[in-house]
């Protein structure tokens, strides 16, 4: 992938044609299709430091807990505070996956396509979440699961 901005105007309007859309929607321009790849690019810099420094606070407590007595109460409060960081560091990896994943398919020409029906997932619905895969139809019904 290309740095943000360096793409050739050409390529950036030739990327944001390709791309789909539904019927009520308008193309994808070059300006919305920049607007949404930055802001992933900012959201991938964000979520990779706090992965980062939530890894960091994980090793910090399994450290510490090595050095704590063995009060049952200590013990018990570190497990569950370590386990919830345990579960945000998974829930921040999974959310730069996602990023990861959209910044591809933009690069692919396969944003905005839902992964499930084939579906255009929609241009504002991507503007507004741009991680979404699933189109809003497949999105409930996943839900209702």
């Amino acid at each position: 992938m290309s740095a943000p901005g360096t793409d050739k105007p050409a390529t950036k309007k030739a990327r944001a044609e390709k791309l789909v859309v539904r019927e009520d929607e308008s193309p994808w321009t070059p300006e919305e299709l920049t607007a949404v790849h930055d802001q992933l690019e900012a959201d991938r810099a964000r979520v990779a430091a706090d992965v980062l420094a939530t890894e960091q606070g994980i090793a910090d407590m399994l450290r510490d807990a090595d050095r704590a007595g063995s009060d049952q109460a200590d013990i018990g409060s570190a497990s569950l505070e370590r386990d919830a960081e345990m579960s945000l560091a998974s829930n921040a990896r999974d959310m730069l996956l996602q990023i990861e994943r959209a910044l591809a398919r933009i690069e692919y020409g396969t944003y905005g396509v839902c992964e499930s029906c084939g579906n255009p997932v929609g241009k504002q619905r991507l503007m507004v979440f741009p991680r979404a895969t699933l189109c809003m139809t497949c999105k409930q019904a996943e839900e209702r699961r």
